[in-house]
């Protein structure tokens, strides 16, 4: 793995690369209050065949965050960014791997400045239409991180909130903490990312409606759903099999939203799907 900066739409935007001697390559795209560093495990598996990037969005991690967050915090702008680092890297088509927001960000981008260039989508518990209740649930939670005076408690609060994330070993949970946490002034830690991103659901409130962009896909997709998950509702799932590119659906036993992407199953069945098996 080696740690890369790039500047993308007048941002800079931080990925972590892993297979880059590889020729064929995937993007790997995180969740909305997360990290690249999520994409840590399947990453390094996915990184024997191909070459994996998995970026920071803007606002999270060691990416900048934005100056005018009503404007730069939505699916538009963070496509635009993941077109132009493709295009600094020189990537013609590549694979996708999305999880939550970052499955969102592909699908918006394969039916758009991306399409023809992603030959194929995986959608880790999202889809083109989101429970409402969830979302206000999220949107919550993530507009008011907490602060505490320990890591210890920080882990905490991550083994709580992200528990439906399914199984996780405790080396697991540690790791996770550890890569998305930030100090304040007053020496306290927080997650690792801008409180302002909450305004994309202010500003941007049809951002995650996105059926006529999924109908109009014509590529492979596979679909994971947390077996429990209350953002990626068995119907949604059902009429993504029915329409548009009539997605793959593998449900997840074990998980809500979103699974983990960490253990052997899940990550062979990404895998599979990406070998066109």
């Amino acid at each position: 793995m080696r740690s890369r900066y790039f500047v993308c739409a007048g941002r800079e935007l931080h990925l972590t690369e892993w297979g880059a001697a590889n020729e064929e390559v995937v993007v790997a795209w995180h969740g909305l209050a997360r990290t690249g560093r999520d994409m840590d495990p399947i990453a390094a598996r996915l990184a024997a065949r191909w070459r994996v990037l998995c970026p920071d969005t803007i606002g999270r991690g060691f990416s900048q965050w934005s100056p005018d967050p009503a404007a730069e915090y939505c699916l538009a702008f963070y496509e635009r960014q993941a077109a132009s680092l493709l295009d600094q890297l020189g990537i013609g088509r590549c694979h996708w791997l999305g999880t939550s927001m970052g499955g969102a960000v592909g699908l918006r981008a394969a039916a758009g400045s991306l399409r023809g260039r992603i030959r194929r989508l995986v959608l880790n518990d999202i889809g083109p239409e989101l429970a409402a209740p969830a979302l206000e649930r999220i949107r919550r939670y993530v507009g008011s991180p907490p602060a505490f005076a320990t890591m210890t408690e920080l882990e905490a609060y991550f083994r709580a909130v992200y528990k439906p994330y399914g199984w996780l070993g405790d080396d697991q949970w540690r790791r996770l903490a550890e890569t998305s946490a930030r100090r304040l002034p007053d020496g306290r830690v927080t997650p690792h990312y801008d409180p302002a991103l909450v305004q994309q659901f202010v500003h941007h409130p049809d951002d995650y409606t996105q059926w006529a962009a999924w109908d109009s896909l014509d590529l492979p997709v596979l679909c994971l759903r947390g077996a429990e998950s209350d953002l990626l509702l068995p119907a949604t799932a059902e009429a993504m099999r029915q329409r548009g590119p009539r997605a793959v659906v593998a449900t997840i036993a074990g998980c809500g939203h979103a699974p983990a992407l960490n253990t052997p199953e899940q990550i062979a069945l990404v895998e599979r799907f990406f070998s066109g098996d």
